[in-house]
């Protein structure tokens, strides 16, 4: 089977499904009991067995590394039993609490990034929301921002729950070759109406990497990517946290089927209430 579809960021090409990982790292949106079941059970191993499943269907991009995280273990190890280079996208939170900000504390959490070999980088939306100016319609900062992360070799980005950091950076031609931003169809975290996100990321100057596509658990994975991939457009991106080898499969299966336009080959769930739905013991 060929590859799952890939779009260019800057000049990297990159697969349009892309390896979330909140639920690698216990964000579960849910509780802090459902945290703390997550962390107990994702090791490195763990986070490497789906890695591998999302890397050999040419799913080649992962979103959240960090700097002394299981993570960078596991990406490792999924690259070594694919023979497959992975992507990754991190999003470090930069400490520009004051005015202006230490721009040498900036640095060295930037070069700590590109350490574990970071390709594209996007400051988290703690950091981009913080500094972004409503009267001014712009982002204080950020040119320079930016510019410290092409220093480094990494491609620049910005990671934003705000609806207005992409206008704003198209608009001050901010050196961005791509933004993360909440969207899913429950409007889950996003801070406007559904159809207002839409039309930005439909105009936006820039692929965007859009996240929680099935609202961290709150929609089916067929009615959350039917959403996404129905109303993106071809060179934009879907973030999926899966926490098993069999949910990443799923995942890539019904991202096929819908881009093809064709039924999906997951195995359903069952439960007694839907025997009389079987037909000769087939579900």
């Amino acid at each position: 089977m060929a590859d799952f579809p890939h779009t260019k960021v800057d000049k990297l090409s990159v697969s349009r499904l892309v390896i979330g990982t909140n639920w690698f790292l216990g964000f579960s949106h849910f509780s802090r009991a459902k945290d703390d079941l997550i962390n107990e059970r994702m090791d490195a191993k763990h986070i490497a067995d789906v890695i591998e499943v999302f890397a050999r269907e040419g799913v080649n991009t992962i979103l959240g590394v960090r700097p002394g995280c299981r993570i960078n273990e596991a990406v490792k190890e999924g690259e070594q039993r694919t023979g497959r280079k992975i992507i990754r996208i991190s999003i470090p939170t930069l400490p520009v609490e004051k005015e202006p900000p230490d721009f040498g504390a900036i640095e060295r959490e930037l070069d700590e990034h590109a350490k574990i070999g970071t390709n594209i980088c996007l400051p988290h939306q703690c950091t981009t929301d913080a500094l972004l100016d409503k009267r001014t319609r712009s982002i204080r900062h950020m040119d320079r921002i930016l510019k410290l992360i092409r220093e480094r070799g990494m491609v620049p980005g910005l990671s934003t729950h705000m609806p207005e950091t992409i206008p704003y950076a198209d608009e001050t031609k901010l050196d961005v070759a791509t933004y993360i931003q909440i969207y899913n169809a429950a409007g889950f975290l996003m801070q406007v109406e559904i159809d207002w996100v839409h039309r930005i990321i439909q105009n936006a100057k820039k692929p965007v990497l859009t996240i929680k596509p099935m609202a961290a658990g709150r929609l089916m994975p067929l009615v959350g990517l039917a959403f996404s991939w129905a109303t993106l457009r071809p060179q934009d991106m879907v973030a999926v946290g899966c926490l098993s080898p069999k949910e990443a499969a799923e995942v890539i299966e019904i991202s096929r089927a819908i881009l093809g336009q064709r039924g999906t080959q997951v195995e359903l769930q069952y439960t007694r209430s839907k025997g009389s739905l079987k037909k000769n013991g087939k579900k």
